[in-house]
């Protein structure tokens, strides 16, 4: 239990957003919490709506209601002191709430505010991480681990010209530090590589996936895997045979996944190929109805946990004919196995496509994937081009699914205006907007996040808002939903249900980065609607950590 007597309003900046310390978005290791050093974690790319500006300024228009005495001081350090320990212990929702009774004891300690800022960005609370390092630069312009930290939240906020701003400040003062220094570097390599693909932008870009004639490229004798087709000559017709996916090459590359192996490139040209043309034919918010016999389960992330998602097919049964399933976005990034799950999941869409569903999340998108480490991964592993066909299919998918007009289904969350009902989400031409951008439609249904309180409100994520239960319920009501189901955050039991039953959370990587110990699930619906929510644990996987593909801004 926290040192000292708890406070309902730790500041002004928790009062708009109180939910969100509990809510567990954790993020990699725990890294040591001393004042010692400048260096910790995250990162990357560009400009943001108005919300971390919003929570900037609510934290810096707060202020203290007197001076402390010098008995609130020293209780205020045994509590930092406390707080230090148990973020590095890796309770990052608990730091928060030590550091925030230190910050209501003497707020006008610069160190309270920028370890609470670490705390934040641990949970990716990055808004809530730039609003308090903000704050402990204007206690103290000196304290060198603000801009730091602030620069590091605003790279995970695709921010990176903000950012720069901050490690250049950073290389100043300490130009002895090389993490500093190397995180400088890469960020400026990105500042350089988005102005120069603004210079040169020319209107819509050639698709890479059309000008690949896969169902062409040899196979060699050598490939000792499953094959999709083994002719490779062309028909009397002049072209080359259809390829079919069958269970049994599923079997195969599940096996050779989990041995480390990895396919031909054919093959995983194909894959995503195939997929991507069914993609392209599903509307914008797809509609399925669970008949009599029929299971479906709905699941959250997996962010690359290939065998956590072998797991969960292993204990909740594996797709097929009769047990459909919807992937709720976010497949791939942060684990070291997310072309491995990409690929299964896309081969299963490919052999059951009207049993089978993906719906996009907030990490199916570029900017995203240069730096939580996909783009990384495919180029390690197969090459450039895997990425950039990787990369057209996910801005393809589906953004939601209707389960038999109960269940909303969407990565992130509600929209910033009453107005919008499901009619509009199945006109939203999302075609015409290949990445989920930092404001709009798209991007509020792949980034929102619940809250507690009635209202909307600044996220702490920095993009995007929070919604209430009010919001919720009027969208339910005016829908004529059951409930909306959503993920986009870690829940430790692997789902929450909140908003008076309205929303439900699912997360479906357990132990997520391997440090959250958090639980994974799954929901099962059948043809009477009622929800069946079965957990699960992480299991054991190759020595691989996370994160091995990622930008080294995040390292």
């Amino acid at each position: 239990m926290p040192l000292g007597e708890e406070s309902a309003s730790a500041s002004t900046f928790d009062q708009l957003a109180k939910d969100l310390d509990n809510a567990n978005i954790m993020t990699q290791n725990p890294t040591d919490a001393s004042e010692t050093s400048v260096s910790d974690d995250t990162a990357t790319d560009e400009e943001s709506i108005s919300s971390v500006e919003e929570l900037t300024a609510a934290v810096l228009d707060s202020q203290p209601r007197s001076p402390p005495s010098q008995a609130d001081q020293d209780k205020a350090a045994k509590i930092k002191d406390e707080a230090n320990k148990i973020l590095a212990k890796g309770n990052y929702s608990l730091a928060v709430e030590f550091y925030s009774q230190a910050i209501e004891l003497d707020p006008e300690k610069e160190v309270y505010w920028a370890n609470r800022a670490q705390a934040y960005i641990k949970e990716e609370a990055y808004g809530a991480a730039i609003a308090d390092a903000t704050k402990a630069i204007k206690i103290n312009p000196n304290y060198i681990k603000s801009y730091y930290r602030r620069a590091l939240a605003y790279t995970a906020i695709l921010r990176p010209k903000d950012a720069l701003k901050d490690f250049n400040t950073v290389v100043q003062r300490v130009p002895t530090d090389k993490s500093a220094r190397a995180k400088r570097d890469e960020c400026q390599k990105i500042v350089r590589r988005l102005a120069f693909e603004a210079a040169i932008e020319v209107g819509e870009e050639a698709s890479v996936a059309d000008s690949i004639d896969y169902e062409a490229m040899v196979v060699e004798d050598s490939y000792d895997g499953a094959r999709l087709e083994s002719k490779t000559q062309k028909t009397v017709n002049g072209k080359y045979p259809k390829l079919q996916i069958s269970l049994e090459f599923i079997q195969d590359m599940i096996e050779r996944f989990k041995k480390g192996q990895r396919l031909h490139r054919k093959y995983v040209l194909t894959i995503i190929i195939e997929a991507m043309k069914l993609f392209r034919i599903e509307p914008t918010m797809v509609e399925v109805h669970i008949e009599e016999g029929l299971t479906m389960s709905v699941c959250g992330d997996t962010h690359g946990q290939f065998f956590d998602l072998i797991e969960l097919f292993r204990f909740n049964g594996y797709p097929s004919e009769t047990h459909s399933y919807l992937f709720n976005g976010d497949f791939v990034d942060r684990g070291s196995w997310s072309t491995e799950t990409a690929l299964l999941l896309f081969a299963y869409k490919w052999l059951y496509p009207t049993r089978f569903f993906l719906n996009r999340g907030n990490h199916e998108a570029d900017e995203m994937n240069k730096v939580y480490g996909f783009e990384g991964e495919c180029k390690a592993k197969y090459s450039e081009k895997v990425f950039k066909v990787f990369s057209e299919s996910f801005s393809s998918m589906p953004l939601a699914t209707l389960i038999g007009k109960n269940y909303f289904v969407l990565h992130g969350g509600l929209f910033s205006d009453d107005k919008i009902t499901l009619e509009d989400v199945r006109k939203f031409d999302r075609f015409r907007q290949k990445q989920p951008g930092q404001s709009g439609m798209m991007m509020e249904m792949l980034w929102t996040d619940p809250q507690p309180q009635p209202g909307r409100g600044p996220s702490k994520r920095g993009v995007g808002l929070q919604f209430g239960p009010d919001v919720t319920k009027r969208f339910c009501e005016k829908n004529g939903l059951m409930a909306v189901i959503r993920s986009h955050e870690v829940r430790m039991d692997g789902y929450e249900i909140e908003h008076g039953g309205r929303l439900i959370t699912v997360f479906s990587a357990p132990n997520y980065c391997d440090s959250q110990g958090n639980k994974g699930a799954v929901i099962n619906i059948k043809s009477d609607y009622e929800l069946n929510f079965q957990t699960y644990d992480a299991v054991p996987h190759p020595d691989i950590r996370p994160m091995a593909y990622a930008s080294n801004l995040m390292m």
